[in-house]
C-alpha cells in the first residue's frame, strides 16, 4: 500500500503472485521489486516507491538507468531498422563500434572485434578462438571464476551452488588453478609468497595435470566479480602472463563486469600493466541492451574460418547504436576520471565501516569496484552468510538495493552507476549503515 490507503492495490504483491504461477523458481530474485521507471541511479517500484541502486543490474548500467543520449540513439535506429542479421545485410555501427573498441583496449598491436548477445556467449567464442589458432584444446580457469552459465562456461566457473549443482556432466578440457585470496592466505605468507606458491603450482601443473602444449588459453577475471570483488596483485597477472607468453598460451582477460569504467580506468587490466591477447566484454558495453564483444589480436581473431563465428542476433544495430552512445557519454562527461574519484569516496566510507564494526572483516576492491567481507570474528575470519543476506533484504526494504557475492556467500558488493549524484550516494550510504548496525543488534540479541 502508498500511502496508507488501504484502497490502493499492492501491484508488487500481486506480480510476485504471479510471477510464482508463471516463471520457474531457478530464475533467482534478489529482491521482490517490480519496476516501472530507472532513471540515473534511481529505480521506482510499481507501488510508486523509489530506491537508490548499488547494483546498477549486476554492473551494467555505469553510465545510469535511461541515459538520454541511450535513449535517443535507441530511438533513432528504431525508427530506421530494428534487425537485418549482420551475416545476411551488414551495417555501419557494427564496423564503427568494432573500430572504436580495437582502439580504446589495452594493447599496441592490431585488433580486431566480432560482437554476440551476452557474456557467456563472449566467453564462447574467446575459447573457441584461442583454440582455433593454437590448435590446442585445453582451457584453465581460476578458484572462485565466474565466466557464464552455458556448458563451457559453467565449466570454467567454480562456485558450485547455485551455479552447477546438478547441471554436469561438464566440458572436457577445463583446468582450474588457485587464485590469490590475500585475506584467507596463510598468515605467515606475505602477498608476494602468495603469488609465488600460486605460480610455482603451474609448472607442477604442467606435470601433473596437462602439457603446455595441451593448454590454448588462460582465462581471468582482472577483479573477480561473483568470487568476492577478490583482486590480485600486478605482480601475480604479469607473472601469469610470462608464463603464457612462454607456453604459447594465449591471455584471455574476462571484463565483463570490470569494464567501462568500473574500477577507475576503461578497463581493470590496465591496473596490471598486461596486453591480453583476447578480452570479453558485455554489461555496460550497451547500458542495458543485450550485446557482448571479444576484442583482440587480429591474427588471432582471424584463426577461425568464414562462417565459424557469429549468430542470428549477433551485434543487433539496436544494441550498437546504443554502445557507440555510451561510448560517447564516457568521454564527454569525463567517466573514467569520475570513476576513480567515486572509488575513493566509496572506499573511504567502507574503512570507517570497518572501523566501526568488527563484523567487517575486510575492505577491498579496484574504484568504485568495491565490497567488504563480513565475518563472525575477525580472529578466525569465519564467515558470515547469515549477516550478509539479512542486510541485503533489509537494504532494499530501506530503500537500498545491494548484492551479495563470494565463494561463502559473506560478501556484500557495489556495483553503483559511476554517473551517481554525491547526494544519492550519501543517502546511501546513510541507509547501508543504519542497516548494518540494525542488524548486528538483531543477532546480538
Amino acid at each position: 500500500m502508498i500511502n496508507g490507503d488501504a484502497t490502493t492495490v499492492d501491484k508488487a504483491t500481486e506480480l510476485q503472485k504471479r510471477r510464482e504461477k508463471a516463471v520457474p523458481r531457478g530464475p533467482y530474485n534478489v529482491t521482490q521489486i517490480y519496476v516501472e521507471s530507472a532513471e540515473g541511479a534511481l529505480i521506482k517500484d510499481v507501488n510508486g516507491k523509489e530506491y537508490i541502486d548499488f547494483a546498477g543490474g549486476i554492473g551494467i548500467q555505469n553510465i545510469g538507468h535511461n541515459h538520454p543520449k541511450v535513449v535517443e540513439a535507441i530511438q533513432n535506429q528504431v525508427s530506421k531498422f530494428i534487425h537485418t542479421c549482420f551475416h545476411v545485410a551488414p551495417y555501419e555501427s557494427y564496423i564503427e563500434l568494432a573500430e572504436k573498441l580495437n582502439a580504446l583496449t589495452p594493447g599496441n598491436f592490431e585488433k580486431k572485434t566480432m560482437f554476440v548477445n551476452s557474456g557467456s556467449e563472449a566467453v564462447e567464442n574467446a575459447i573457441k578462438i584461442a583454440r582455433k589458432y593454437t590448435g590446442k584444446p585445453g582451457v584453465v580457469s581460476f578458484d572462485r571464476g565466474y565466466h557464464g552459465r552455458t556448458l563451457l562456461t559453467l565449466s570454467l566457473t567454480s562456485k558450485v551452488v547455485p551455479y552447477k549443482k546438478g547441471f554436469g556432466p561438464f566440458a572436457t578440457d577445463t583446468y582450474r588453478m588457485p587464485y590469490p585470496y590475500y585475506y584467507r592466505s596463510e598468515d605467515s605468507l606475505t602477498n608476494d609468497q602468495v603469488d609465488d606458491q600460486i605460480l610455482e603450482k603451474f609448472k607442477d601443473f604442467f606435470l601433473s595435470e596437462a602439457s603446455p602444449e595441451d593448454i590454448g588459453a588462460v582465462i581471468i577475471e582482472p577483479v573477480q566479480g561473483e568470487g568476492g570483488f577478490v583482486v590480485p596483485s600486478a605482480r601475480f597477472v604479469q607473472g601469469l602472463k610470462k608464463i603464457c607468453e612462454e607456453n604459447n598460451i594465449l591471455f584471455i582477460a574476462d571484463e565483463i563486469q570490470t569494464g567501462f569504467c568500473r574500477t577507475g580506468k576503461m578497463f581493470a587490466i590496465e591496473h596490471f600493466g598486461v596486453e591480453p591477447d583476447l578480452m570479453t566484454m558485455s554489461k555496460s558495453l550497451a547500458a542495458g541492451m543485450p550485446l557482448s564483444a571479444v576484442t583482440g589480436r587480429a591474427e588471432v581473431m582471424n584463426a577461425p574460418d568464414i562462417g565459424q563465428l557469429g549468430g542470428t542476433f549477433a551485434g543487433s544495430p539496436v544494441s550498437c547504436a546504443a554502445s557507440l552512445a555510451v561510448l560517447d557519454v564516457i568521454e564527454e562527461e569525463k567517466l573514467v576520471e569520475r570513476s576513480a574519484w567515486l572509488g575513493e569516496k566509496i572506499q573511504a566510507k567502507f574503512n570507517e565501516f570497518q572501523q566501526k564494526f568488527k563484523e567487517v572483516g575486510e575492505v577491498r576492491g579496484l574504484g568504485p569496484m568495491c565490497a567488504f567481507e563480513l565475518v563472525k570474528d575477525r580472529e578466525t575470519k569465519t564467515p558470515d552468510k547469515e549477516l550478509t543476506a539479512a542486510i541485503v533484504q533489509e537494504s532494499w526494504k530501506q530503500g537500498l538495493i545491494s548484492l551479495s557475492a563470494g565463494i561463502y556467500g559473506n560478501v556484500l558488493r557495489f556495483l553503483p552507476p559511476v554517473t551517481i549524484t554525491e547526494e544519492q550516494l550519501e543517502k546511501g550510504f546513510s541507509i547501508l549503515e543504519q542497516v548494518i548496525a540494525q542488524e548486528i543488534a538483531k543477532k546480538q540479541g
